[in-house]
């Protein structure tokens, strides 16, 4: 597969990709619970139409999916209307997702709880589909098409509002055996530190998601910020900026070096709202990594060269992997 187009623009509106307007596509959705990213994509990894909607998750679960159901279909619909051949569907959801049913088990931000999601999208549209984990979908577009391209171990680490991970070995993720392998963001990194939305104390993404750095630098400055802010902070000298950004640091390098002692991985792939931060995060990331090795070969780390298009594109390549099976 050749390196997807991304679309050009963050509006809501749909945008169209270059090449004539014919042959196959897959329509894919990478659903959030504020936004869904949706598109229209070829097998060969180009977008041809890209759309984003409102989620609108407090309306509850089953209106979320009538929505994902409506949005497809819609996509399905102008697919033909274009002189192109809509062959499968792709879905990548949060939360545990048993990829083998086609089932979304747990979502928190959706609601969800064992929503046979797979089923509901191939009974409406009469097309096969396919159904992943958001992150899991996201660490194979980054494995195939985009910063671990040509790499067979690829860690692909997605830090945003929380902290999530997919191992990518040739180009397929490891679901584990309840679908919830992945969930680097609950290693406790810092046992004195706060609670996470989970319950536990001093998980990783307590003290070093992107919402935790902006909970931190408010609590110590008494000034909203977000972790853009505090980076630009840091950068900029300001004291107490720099003190949350080495501890952010610190921690996402303990939380690393655990990871690489598990998947001795060749590349670790950084994603999500963090890895906005480029080399203020990933040089002193790297060398504090670094030192905490000690037997592990230490990983290349890299940025997510997809950006927030990589869950979008991950369920168009799962829905191209379930045409080769059938």
């Amino acid at each position: 597969m050749t390196k997807a187009v991304p679309p050009d623009t963050d509006g809501a509106g749909p945008v169209t990709g270059g090449g004539e307007r014919t042959g196959e596509v897959v329509v894919a959705l990478d659903v959030g619970g504020t936004g869904m990213k949706c598109a229209l994509i070829r097998p060969d990894g180009t977008t041809e139409l890209a759309e984003r909607h409102h989620t609108r998750a407090e309306r509850g679960p089953a209106a979320v999916v009538e929505s994902i159901l409506d949005v497809a279909e819609g996509l399905v619909g102008k697919a033909r209307a274009g002189g192109l051949t809509p062959v499968a569907v792709g879905l990548a959801v949060p939360g545990v997702v048993d990829e083998t049913t086609g089932s979304a088990v747990w979502s928190a931000n959706l609601g969800f709880r064992d929503v046979p999601l797979r089923e509901l999208v191939q009974t409406r549209l009469g097309l096969p589909a396919a159904l992943g984990h958001d992150v899991r979908a996201g660490g194979v577009a980054e494995a195939r098409l985009g910063a671990g391209r040509g790499t067979r171990h690829v860690l692909f680490v997605a830090i945003g509002t929380g902290i999530a991970a997919a191992q990518v070995i040739d180009g397929s993720a490891f679901a584990g055996a309840h679908g919830a392998a992945g969930e680097l963001g609950h290693i406790v990194v810092r046992p004195e530190g706060p609670r996470c939305g989970c319950g536990r104390v001093g998980c990783l993404e307590a003290v070093a998601s992107a919402a935790a750095v902006g909970r931190r630098y408010t609590a110590l400055a008494g000034i909203s910020a977000t972790a853009a802010d505090v980076v630009t902070r840091a950068t900029g000298g300001e004291v107490t900026a720099g003190r949350v950004w080495r501890e952010t640091i610190e921690a996402l390098a303990d939380g690393l070096v655990i990871a690489q002692a598990l998947y001795d991985t060749e590349v670790i792939v950084l994603g999500g709202g963090l890895a906005e931060a480029g080399a203020d995060l990933l040089d002193p990331l790297g060398v504090a990594l670094r030192q905490r090795l000690t037997f592990q070969t230490e990983p290349r780390l890299v940025r997510a060269a997809l950006g927030d298009e990589a869950g979008c594109l991950g369920a168009a390549l799962l829905a191209l992997d379930t045409l080769e099976t059938l």
